[in-house]
């Protein structure tokens, strides 16, 4: 999995009405029961159990969400070419993920992986129906940011990011801006409502981020933040010999040599509580690589996960296993056998992923 941090521009001649058309699609494009997709009276889903019955149950699920994924088409500015992928120019080498069509559409992919683990919400965090300001940091292609605007129309909502890849055409109370949310903030207002997704990929110091977002929220505003925690887990014995396993020990050793750490989420609880937020509550959820997991919930996830996975893996190995010397070619012959790792139902690894908010406190005394 990888963040949503860059990315190259959206042709918007189909205008308007086609546009909304197109995202409004893309969030019910899997039939379901909401109370299948639930997880009972938990604040989460427990680990997946392994499901040893057929799997031709997950054929429906699987089809549906192919038949709903849309092409979009994109006119490429701002970016660098390499390897075949195209990269963001402000701040160039900030973000190791591509920035062109396909990574648009596994972003929007990822957009409803993220909210439907989570029952088809944008939050999890208790907030007011409209919060006056809303600020969506590394906001991708910007459809967080359009579908809150959305539904909170009395919001001004706010979405920030290294590359300008977000639709011209948007709600009269969203607009975007490019900025590095590791710079300094310079806003003249505080915000009510601060979130960020899939951040694993973006930042040197997300501690510093978190302070920034503290010292820039209203007193009791809300910081969410939803990311993963990297590598995978395995249920039963890890199968250290797998590509899948390979993969995840290549990858943590190629963003440590470049400077990063693809760990930071499991720090996230403490970054909150020394930046000053109160009442803060970090839930969990797991994302099966396939549907070898009992439970429609795990199995549309599963195929979610798997699909997004599928279409970010070459971007996401490409400049990371570079580091490590792997040739373009090398890289993409790899990939592909971690694809396979990805579609087989006997190798039963999960990613965890940490949905965390906290609450500026209202005293105008906090820090």
């Amino acid at each position: 999995m990888a963040g949503a941090s860059s990315g190259a521009g959206r042709d918007t001649d189909s205008g308007y009405a086609e546009s909304f058309a197109w995202r409004s699609s893309r969030t019910v494009s899997v039939n379901q029961d909401a109370s299948l997709l639930s997880w009972g009276s938990g604040s989460a889903p427990s680990l997946p159990s392994v499901d040893n019955e057929s799997q031709a149950d997950t054929m429906s699920i699987s089809e549906s969400l192919r038949s709903s994924t849309a092409s979009i088409n994109s006119s490429l500015y701002h970016f660098i070419q390499e390897n075949g992928r195209t990269y963001h120019r402000y701040k160039e080498g900030r973000y190791f993920l591509p920035n062109d069509a396909e990574e648009q559409e596994r972003l929007d992919l990822q957009h409803q992986l993220f909210i439907i683990a989570i029952g088809n919400k944008l939050n999890i965090a208790p907030i007011p129906d409209n919060p006056p300001r809303v600020l969506d940091i590394a906001t991708g292609t910007g459809i967080w940011a359009i579908e809150f605007a959305i539904q909170h129309p009395r919001s001004e909502v706010i979405g920030t990011d290294l590359s300008p890849i977000q639709p011209e055409f948007l709600p009269e109370n969203c607009r975007f801006e490019i900025d590095d949310a590791e710079d300094e903030w310079v806003y003249s207002e505080p915000f009510d409502f601060i979130h960020g997704r899939a951040l694993m990929s973006c930042f040197n110091d997300p501690a510093a981020v978190v302070r920034q977002a503290f010292a820039n929220l209203a007193p009791g505003g809300v910081l969410e933040f939803q990311d993963a925690l990297f590598p995978m887990n395995y249920i039963g014995e890890p199968p250290r010999e797998s590509a899948l396993y390979r993969w995840n020990e290549k990858m943590l050793e190629g963003v440590a040599r470049l400077g990063r750490s693809w760990s930071n989420a499991q720090n996230y609880h403490r970054y909150f509580e020394e930046a000053g937020f109160e009442d803060i509550v970090e839930k969990r959820f797991y994302w099966p690589t396939s549907p070898w997991a009992k439970g429609l919930y795990f199995k549309t996830v599963a195929t979610y996960f798997q699909e997004d996975m599928l279409m970010g893996l070459e971007g996401v190995s490409l400049k990371v296993l570079a580091g490590l010397g792997m040739s373009p070619e090398e890289v993409r012959e790899f990939a592909e056998e971690v694809k396979k790792d990805f579609k087989d139902t006997s190798i039963h690894a999960y990613l965890t992923v940490t949905y965390i908010y906290g609450k500026k406190p209202n005293r105008t005394t906090a820090r």
